[in-house]
C-alpha cells in the first residue's frame, strides 16, 4: 500500500514523499489511516534544530506524536475496521520496574515515535497511513470528533502536571504560559475542580484561558499575580522569566511543577528562593494513567475543545504549519488533517 508521508530531512526542511507499508501488518500491530494529528512544541524544536533537549536526529524522520486514526486492518486484535482510536505514543515494555509500578513514562525500554530519544528512530504520525501497536490504540464511542480526540496526548501531559503539582480542590493554582500546553493545563485543573489563574505576555492568550475556564488572568508587564498566594504553580511557557515569576507567586512550602521544556539561556534564575521558601520543584514528563482520563474528558463533551483549535493544515502543508507555529501566530493547537 502506497501512502503520503512528510519527512524532516534537516533543520527547517520538511519533504513530502510516497512510501509503501509492509505487505503484512506486524504481529501485535494494527494498520491505521490518519484522522487528525496536532503539532507539539517538541515537533517545533526538532523542526528548528533537528534536535531537542540534547537529542539529535540521526536520520530523516517523520514527526508527530499527537494523533488519532481509523483502523483499516485489525490484524486479529479486538479493534474493528473503521473504528476511531486515540493513539498513546508511549510504547512501553510492561516488564521493567517502572512499568510494573504504573510509571510507563519512565519505562527503561520505552519507544516513542517521531523522536530522537528512540534509536533507531520510529516514524511519527504525520503520514497518511501507518502500523502501530494495538495496545496503544484506544477505541472511542462513535460520533467522537477526531479534531477533539487528537488532544488526548497533550491533555494527558497537562493532567500529569496537575497531578505532580499536588493542587487540590479548594486551593489556587497558577499557570505561567498560555500556549497550547498551558491552556490544556487550565482545562485539566478545571476538570479537577481547582481554582486556576493564568498569565502570559499575550493578551489574546490570556483571554482564551479565561474563556476555557481560568477564573483569573494576568498579562505580564501590565498586571501580575499576587506574590506568595498560590499553593502550586505550573510553569508551561519555557521561559526562565516565568520560572522566576513562579517562584515569586508560589506560597512558602508550595510546589512548582515544570511542564515546559525550559531552554538554556543567559537569564539568571532565582534559585535562592527555592531554599528560602522551601519550595518543591518537580518535573512533569509525559503521563501515565492520565491518558485514559484525558480520553474520558474528551468524549464526555464537558469541555468544548473547538475553542482550542487555532488552525488546520493539510498533511502536505506540514512545513507551512510548523512555520505558522514558529511565527507565534497561533493561540491554541494547530491541527494536521489528511487533506484540506
Amino acid at each position: 500500500m502506497t501512502h503520503f508521508a512528510t519527512v524532516l530531512t534537516a533543520a527547517k526542511t520538511i519533504e513530502t514523499t510516497r512510501r509503501d507499508l509492509p505487505p503484512v501488518v506486524p504481529p501485535g500491530h494494527v494498520r491505521l489511516a490518519l484522522a487528525t494529528a496536532s503539532l507539539c512544541g517538541t515537533d517545533l524544536h526538532y523542526y528548528r534544530h533537528f534536535a531537542n533537549a540534547g537529542f539529535v536526529m540521526q536520520r530523516p524522520v517523520t514527526l508527530g506524536h499527537e494523533a488519532c486514526a481509523y483502523v483499516t486492518e485489525a490484524n486479529g486484535s479486538d479493534l474493528a475496521p473503521g473504528q476511531l482510536v486515540a493513539l498513546n505514543p508511549i510504547i512501553n515494555c510492561g516488564q521493567c520496574e517502572n512499568c510494573r509500578a504504573g510509571l510507563e513514562n519512565h519505562c527503561t525500554a520505552k519507544k516513542f515515535p517521531g523522536s530522537a530519544t528512540t534509536v533507531p528512530h520510529i516514524d511519527g504520525f504525520f503520514q497518511a497511513a501507518f502500523d502501530f501497536p494495538a495496545a496503544c490504540c484506544h477505541p472511542v464511542p462513535e460520533g467522537t470528533d477526531p479534531d477533539h480526540l487528537t488532544f488526548a496526548e497533550p491533555l494527558a501531559c497537562s493532567m500529569h502536571a496537575v497531578t505532580m503539582s499536588g493542587a487540590a480542590p479548594g486551593e489556587r493554582l497558577l499557570i505561567t504560559g498560555c500556549g497550547p500546553m498551558g491552556l490544556l493545563a487550565v482545562v485539566a485543573a478545571r476538570a479537577a475542580g481547582i481554582e486556576t489563574h493564568a498569565t502570559d505576555v499575550r493578551p489574546e492568550a490570556v483571554e482564551l484561558a479565561l474563556r476555557i475556564g481560568a477564573s483569573g488572568g494576568f498579562v505580564s508587564g501590565q498586571d501580575n499575580p499576587e506574590p506568595n498566594s498560590y499553593a502550586a504553580v505550573i510553569e508551561a511557557s519555557g521561559s526562565p522569566h516565568a520560572f522566576n515569576a513562579a517562584l515569586d507567586c508560589v506560597k512558602r512550602r508550595g510546589v512548582v511543577a515544570i511542564l515546559s521544556n525550559i531552554q538554556p539561556s543567559g537569564t539568571p534564575v532565582n534559585l535562592h528562593k527555592i531554599m528560602l521558601k522551601e519550595v518543591r520543584v518537580v518535573g512533569s514528563f509525559q503521563f501515565n494513567a492520565e491518558f485514559r482520563r484525558a480520553i474520558e474528558l474528551i468524549v464526555s463533551g464537558r469541555q468544548d475543545f473547538s475553542q482550542l483549535i487555532a488552525a488546520r493544515f493539510a498533511l502536505p502543508d506540514t512545513g507551512a504549519a510548523l512555520e505558522h507555529m514558529l511565527a507565534g501566530k497561533a493561540a491554541g493547537k494547530i491541527l494536521i488533517k489528511p487533506s484540506a
